[in-house]
């Protein structure tokens, strides 16, 4: 049997109903469960205490998000220092510095909490795909539409190769320094691999 979508009303009233929480209560429900990741870390925080930090009930979280993985990564999301969807200076240089420079802030406030999650997402594909889906994948579109306008602008070439890399250029500033050097990317060093790296590939240096 053929069904049809409600009407246009009732599914009005049931987004409604899904999204009671104020974005004040969702932004403190966020920040509530970053605390909590990192004093027990991933496995070790449940439902449960996130509903007693909070004050909330479990149901209340469950229907909002579906479960564990989706509300630490949403939460994940929405207590990051800046989006990059929110970078636009004018000009892709001033886009790049600006992301090194809320990168250094936000590495620094979630370095250890990132990698007991990253331990974590190997043991748990629930989480794996939630971080994925909910975190880094709108962050790869806000960066794509960052170099499209730098496109639009004639800074880059429509046809660069590199401009199908910079994703993993970015990653490996945050990811090799620790390993090759032992230090942590600070913003100098960052700076300096955007002019030293990122913009010559692109041909925009």
């Amino acid at each position: 049997m053929r069904t049809t979508d409600p009407p246009t009303e009732d599914r009005d009233t049931a987004r409604v109903r899904r999204s009671r929480l104020s974005p004040e209560r969702e932004r403190e429900l966020y920040e509530a469960v970053v605390e909590l990741l990192g004093e027990v870390g991933y496995d070790g925080l449940t439902m449960d205490a996130v509903a007693a930090r909070t004050r909330s009930s479990k149901a209340t979280l469950y229907r909002q998000w579906k479960g564990k993985p989706q509300l630490v990564a949403t939460a994940l999301r929405h207590t990051k220092p800046v989006l990059l969807e929110g970078v636009d200076t004018g000009s892709l240089r001033g886009d790049l510095r600006e992301i090194a420079r809320c990168s250094e802030t936000a590495h620094e406030r979630d370095a250890a909490l990132m990698r007991g999650l990253a331990h974590a997402s190997h043991d748990n594909p629930d989480l794996h795909q939630a971080l994925r889906e909910l975190l880094i994948f709108p962050e790869i579109n806000a960066l794509h539409a960052l170099l499209r306008r730098a496109v639009d602008r004639g800074e880059v070439a429509p046809d660069r190769p590199a401009l199908n890399y910079v994703v993993h250029m970015m990653c490996g500033a945050f990811i090799t320094r620790p390993l090759v050097e032992g230090k942590q990317p600070d913003q100098t060093y960052l700076l300096e691999y955007i002019d030293a790296v990122i913009l010559p590939a692109l041909g925009a240096a």
